[in-house]
């Protein structure tokens, strides 16, 4: 989550609460479109037929959106993993 281009994590001592749910399935659902975009981006670059500028820029742009997530999401759950 971004709050005035500053990051912003849940903070909060329940895994179990309000805020933490909805953070984790969040995280879940953010690094399952990752591995989406990472075996559709794998394949694109095996295959002898991807030559096109335009779909390899493709790939290139929603890989590097995939790996903006990731650090926040280690962040997040480096957090809430000290805190327990």
């Amino acid at each position: 989550m971004i709050v005035s281009g500053a990051p912003c994590y849940p903070s909060t001592d329940d895994p179990d609460s309000r805020l933490s749910r909805p953070a984790d399935e969040l995280e879940a659902d953010l690094l399952d479109s990752a591995e989406v975009v990472l075996t559709g981006a794998r394949s694109l670059l095996a295959s002898p037929k991807a030559t096109g500028r335009g779909e390899l820029r493709f790939a290139g742009v929603q890989l590097a959106a995939a790996l903006a997530d990731a650090p926040r999401i280690v962040a997040s759950r480096g957090e809430r993993a000290a805190e327990s």
